[in-house]
This record gives structure tokens, C-alpha cells and sequence, in this order.
């Protein structure tokens, strides 16, 4: 069986689940919201680094592309 047709399945353990539920949604959306923006800066700093012939603008650019399309 070829790697990359297997999907893998995460699991939470309780105690983590136990944690989660405990949270507001505020709490909950603010750890979204941080999490989406260290994603934002990481891959800004990857594109940049990849791309160091691009503009500022490109790499902000394609940032956004990724983040809104999926794009890997």
C-alpha cells in the first residue's frame, strides 16, 4: 500500500477532551485566532526564505492565496 493513501486518524484522550470542554468560546476562538496567526507568520517566513527574489507584496500575496485556497 502506497503512504500517501493512508489517512490518518487523530485521536483526542480524554483528559485533553476534559480540557477543551471546559473552555468558553471565547477561549476556544481566541486559540483558533492564535493558532491561525503563528500558521500566517510561519508561512510567511517560509515563503520568504523560498522566495528571496520576491517582493514583500508577493510573499504576502501568496500567503493569503495558501491560507484562503488550501494550497499546499
Amino acid at each position: 500500500m502506497d503512504i500517501g493513501t493512508i489517512e490518518a486518524i487523530e485521536v483526542i484522550d480524554e483528559e485533553m477532551a476534559r480540557v477543551l470542554r471546559a473552555k468558553t468560546s471565547a477561549d476556544r476562538l481566541r486559540i483558533a485566532s492564535g493558532m491561525f496567526a503563528a500558521a500566517r507568520r510561519m508561512l510567511l517566513c517560509s515563503l520568504a526564505a523560498e522566495h528571496p527574489d520576491w517582493e514583500p507584496r508577493q510573499v504576502i500575496e501568496e500567503t493569503a492565496r495558501r491560507l484562503s485556497h488550501g494550497a499546499g
